[in-house]
């Protein structure tokens, strides 16, 4: 959220929904903050947590440049200097996101060096994602490194990344990995499961889902 900085998931927007009156209806959950009635101020709300180093907004003020949203310039170079900021701040998705960068040549020259760098730098602070890029690499590289390959799979389905579970399952169909590393994995995939399971999330995926408006919702 750009007022207060929270992420908040959709059994908590459920919850604040279901028991809010109409004009609290699309306020923020955790600091009651109407949404921004402009693109602009959006923008500001992000820049006013930039100077208190959030990271997340950080992240969020550079995916609006690379995509040219809300008012801003499209700009690969500044999306990137924001993303590297955040990262360096303890956010893993803009490492993931530099990473991206690097691989496909949005605004810089395709390095394969530094495009896995940043893919492990954010492995390391905890994105699955980049795990599991990092588990392919590891997988179809020239060396075809299948055990490491295995051993970043197991880290990312402990996080609850669904692919990197599948990927184990093709390893053991095509004998890359043994039935034991496959159930061992499945269960850590539904222990993940049990662990984020609440009521409240149940209740907004069978109403629909909850989201805000496109000038109040977490980017990701």
């Amino acid at each position: 959220m750009g007022c207060c900085g929270k992420m908040i998931c959709s059994g908590c927007v459920y919850a604040f929904r279901s028991r809010a009156t109409k004009k609290e209806h699309d306020v923020c959950p955790f600091c009651r903050t109407p949404p921004p009635k402009t693109h602009e101020e959006l923008i500001k709300r992000l820049q006013k947590r930039m100077e208190v180093n959030d990271p997340q907004a950080i992240q969020n003020l550079g995916n609006h440049y690379f995509n040219g949203g809300f008012g801003l310039p499209r700009d690969y170079t500044k999306a990137s200097e924001l993303w590297h900021r955040a990262g360096e701040l303890g956010n893993a998705t803009a490492y993931c996101n530099l990473g991206n960068a690097y691989r496909n040549g949005n605004g810089v020259e395709v390095d394969e060096k530094k495009f896995r760098n940043y893919y492990e730098l954010a492995a390391m602070g905890g994105s699955s994602l980049a795990r599991y890029n990092v588990a392919c690499f590891e997988a179809h590289a020239g060396n075809m490194d299948m055990e490491r390959a295995l051993r970043h799979y197991v880290i990312a389905v402990r996080d609850g990344d669904s692919y990197s579970l599948k990927n184990i399952k093709l390893m053991y169909k095509e004998g890359d990995a043994t039935k034991e590393d496959y159930d061992k994995a499945l269960r850590s995939y539904h222990a993940y499961l049990d662990e984020i399971k609440s009521t409240q999330r149940d209740e907004a995926a069978a109403a629909g889902g909850t989201t805000f408006n496109d000038e109040n919702k977490y980017l990701l």
